[in-house]
């Protein structure tokens, strides 16, 4: 699947997407016991929609195991290796959502993987499509804000700090935090210049 094929798709649900954050330390979620008991089974009654979402559930479901191969790849080393698998996984993740546009877990994986890769504007994008799927997807709202402040955007983190707050877990507000406080350390504000008397 080609890119360019989701961009149409991405844009016509961005443009009503609210603000939204990254997968750097932790792997994304692994797939519901649902997803997996669903992904082996066709549709019972040949209803494509459900058919559909059956396939585009596989999709995540192969698509989290090329990053979780990925990210170990990358811990060995393995530039090269580890970004082909990224690559393979958005493209997984990108049939995901064509198959299932409301599918909010995989748009957050959409907007990793394209953080991995270094493509930020495709990344935020798919947060916020993420986010106006499930305004209180917590993972989305710490992943983005991580993704901010990969960008120098700290504003813009702790607008997902203060969302994070709101829905998000104790462990996640706390991570995304450190984050925040480690990159203040790293990039001190230039002392103003006091005034001669």
């Amino acid at each position: 699947m080609r890119h360019s094929s989701l961009l149409p798709l991405l844009a016509a649900l961005v443009m009503s997407a609210p603000a939204a954050a990254d997968y750097d330390r932790a792997p994304p979620p692994p797939p519901s016991q649902q997803q997996a008991q669903t992904s082996g089974s066709g549709s019972p009654n040949g209803d494509p929609a459900v058919s559909g979402r059956a396939q585009a559930e596989r999709y995540y479901s192969d698509g989290y195991n090329d990053i979780a191969k990925a990210g170990k790849e990358a811990d060995k080393g393995k530039k090269d290796s580890s970004l082909k698998r990224y690559r393979r996984a958005r493209e997984r993740c990108q049939q995901a959502v064509q198959l299932d546009s409301t599918y909010h877990e995989a748009w957050n994986l959409v907007g990793f993987t394209s953080r991995k890769l270094g493509d930020y504007p495709a990344s935020f994008a798919a947060y916020r499509v993420a986010l106006r799927l499930k305004p209180d997807f917590a993972l989305a709202h710490e992943y983005y804000g991580e993704g901010l402040l990969e960008t120098g955007d700290l504003a813009g983190a702790r607008e997902q700090l203060t969302a994070l707050s709101k829905c998000g877990t104790p462990e996640l507000i706390a991570e995304l935090e450190a984050s925040i406080s480690k990159y203040i350390a790293a990039h001190p504000e230039p002392a103003t210049a006091t005034p001669a008397n």
